[in-house]
């Protein structure tokens, strides 16, 4: 794991074409935007972790099927 420090206003860059801006820092949380294309899927882990669940049941019940 990278760990990186960066004051308010400050980007990290993920490649080409990724960039994590941070927006502010109250306390114990921090708001960060992130830039990406389009065509690249963000979301926060919790979101991610509910997709890939959905996603797995899905391919389970179409192997069942068949």
């Amino acid at each position: 794991m990278l760990v990186l420090s960066r004051a308010v206003g400050e980007l990290i860059s993920i490649g080409d074409d990724i960039s994590v801006r941070v927006l502010s820092v109250s306390g114990t949380t921090v708001r960060f935007g992130v830039e990406a294309p389009r065509h690249v899927d963000v979301h926060r882990s919790e979101i991610y972790e509910k997709i890939q669940r959905k996603k797995a049941n899905a391919a389970r019940k179409a192997c069942s099927v068949e």
